[in-house]
């Protein structure tokens, strides 16, 4: 078999990071409502406010703990499967990512310690700070991971020395503008994440109460709260735990989804700017026009677009994403690629550098497919958990939701919504980059780009990368197992399963210097 180390090393890269990924909208949305609740609690003493941070909070720290097992392997991958891209990036990316570790990960990483074992232990002042520190840690780090990641966007505040890109200006790096809107649209969908995480769980629990027969509806259609004293922690304040959670979850998740479109449109109008081949692509746009394509068929392999037939546009659309009006022609795949092959050649350079693909024909057309219905699957999956979002405060406002088995099936599958459309936006963002790995500044810094079959290290062969991307792709296959079992276990058994003392007696009391109960909450 003629395997290509390029495709197979992409494979492993993108496996890894998609998974890793799902990870860190959970990380960054949950521990910020985490964070609120029981800044609630500080505040108001209520019990309720203390089951719902224990209970989130359990599964917070199931999440993080995934995540950052399964980040470690991006940061080896950049040296032993990327090393000429490494060494290409080392000089830029060095700053933002020792931050990262440095500053952020261990700010994050300490506190969050403090937090775990810290309840009883610490003044409660204290031990809400600890928190605080932690999240405000994490929204750190990911704004320094994302800093490296637009500059392979967006490059700026380099120059080229020697084939290398050396940092000039990293007071230009760091405020990059591909990042400002990068970043603000990556916590705006993570908020999003949370919301619904919240939601759906929330659902799941009041639910349980209605069918068990806990909780009833009365004349006036308001909910009549019960409680069983038989079992641990099912009483007045559990009903109002789910109620609340999922009250804020829907909140939430309709506030990001307008963040999320806001800093979204200025995301698409920089893109528009500074990689207008990946923007057609996504729009489908074979030729210059001002009409978004709502649903394209056919086969859009070609180069001409001849196989590509739009079936229903919104005139105007297109121009507004990209300019900001509604008359200014956008131009399309057709226009641009004489554009790129004057700017950046058609052939790959004759180089040992570039493989079995020294010499071969680029093609600066991404694979339209995949960032059409990327764009796409990221926009609807967003609207779709912003609507049960909606459709949760309608239900709720009088105390519980339907007893409906439907409903709470399709509340419970409406979590995976966002975590979708995260995801979307990601494989969009990064597969229309291709062919490049870093991609060219179209204003400035010319020189400084870097075709992606120039990043792999050249001493792999196919079969080290295939038994590493099987190898990695079996192990992340049981993690996944292991965080959902995990996550099921917990969110099954509620507030008494990450809660012990409520097992103990009938009511929550406040927490106390009780060991096993801080232990039993850490682990």
């Amino acid at each position: 078999m003629d395997l290509d180390p390029v495709l197979i090393g992409r494979w492993q890269f993108g496996i890894t990071t998609v998974y890793h990924f799902w990870m860190v909208p959970l990380t960054l949305g949950l521990g910020m409502l985490v964070a609120i609740l029981q800044t609630m609690y500080h505040r108001t003493g209520n019990e309720m406010y203390l089951r719902s941070t224990k209970f989130f909070g359990k599964l917070f720290l199931i999440n993080f703990i995934m995540g950052v097992a399964t980040g470690l392997v991006q940061e080896f991958q950049f040296g032993m499967a990327w090393s000429e891209y490494s060494r290409f990036v080392g000089d830029v990316f060095g700053a933002p990512l020792a931050l990262e570790a440095l500053l952020a990960f261990f700010l994050e990483s300490t506190f969050l310690g403090l937090w775990i074992f810290g309840w009883g232990r610490l003044p409660r002042a204290v031990h809400l700070g600890s928190l605080w520190c932690a999240v405000i840690g994490s929204w750190i780090s990911a704004y320094f991971i994302i800093v490296a990641n637009s500059w392979m966007q967006h490059p700026v505040g380099v120059e080229l020395v020697d084939g290398q890109a050396v940092m000039t200006d990293v007071w230009a790096v760091m405020t990059n503008n591909t990042a400002i809107a990068a970043y603000t649209h990556t916590l705006c969908g993570a908020l999003a994440v949370g919301g619904s995480f919240l939601l759906g769980i929330s659902w799941y629990h009041l639910y349980r109460r209605r069918k068990d027969g806990i909780d009833a509806i009365g004349p006036d259609g308001k909910v009549l709260v019960g409680s069983a004293p038989d079992v641990p922690g099912r009483d007045a304040i559990d009903h109002q735990v789910w109620i609340r959670s999922l009250r804020i979850g829907a909140v939430v998740g309709i506030v990001a989804f307008l963040g999320v479109a806001i800093t979204g449109d200025i995301q698409s109008k920089l893109m528009f700017e500074q990689q207008p081949m990946k923007m057609a692509s996504a729009e489908a746009a074979c030729h210059d026009g001002t009409e978004f394509s709502v649903l394209t068929i056919g086969d859009p392999s070609s180069n001409d677009c001849d196989g590509v037939e739009n079936v229903f546009e919104i005139p105007g659309l297109l121009s507004f994403l990209a300019k900001g009006d509604f008359n200014t022609p956008v131009h399309g795949v057709t226009t641009l690629l004489p554009d790129y092959q004057d700017k950046y050649g058609t052939h790959l350079p004759e180089d040992e550098r570039y493989g079995q693909h020294s010499g071969e024909k680029i093609d600066y057309q991404p694979i339209m497919i995949v960032t059409y219905w990327g764009f796409r699957m990221m926009i609807g999956f967003g609207m779709i958990a912003a609507g049960v979002s909606a459709l949760g405060l309608w239900l709720t406002r009088k105390g519980t939701v339907p007893a409906s088995l439907w409903l709470m099936r399709g509340a419970l599958l409406s979590v995976t919504a966002p975590f979708i459309a995260n995801s979307a936006g990601w494989i969009f963002t990064e597969m229309g980059r291709q062919p490049f790995v870093v991609a060219p500044n179209p204003a400035q810094l010319d020189g400084v780009y870097m075709f992606t079959q120039a990043a792999l290290s050249p001493q792999l062969t196919p079969a080290m990368l295939l038994f590493s991307l099987i190898s990695l792709s079996l192990v992340y296959g049981i993690l996944m197992v292991v965080e959902l079992r995990l996550l099921i276990v917990y969110i099954r058994g509620g507030v008494a399963s990450a809660m012990p003392e409520v097992t103990k007696t009938n009511h929550t009391p406040r927490i106390t210097n009780d060991e096993d109960d801080v232990l039993s909450f850490a682990y």
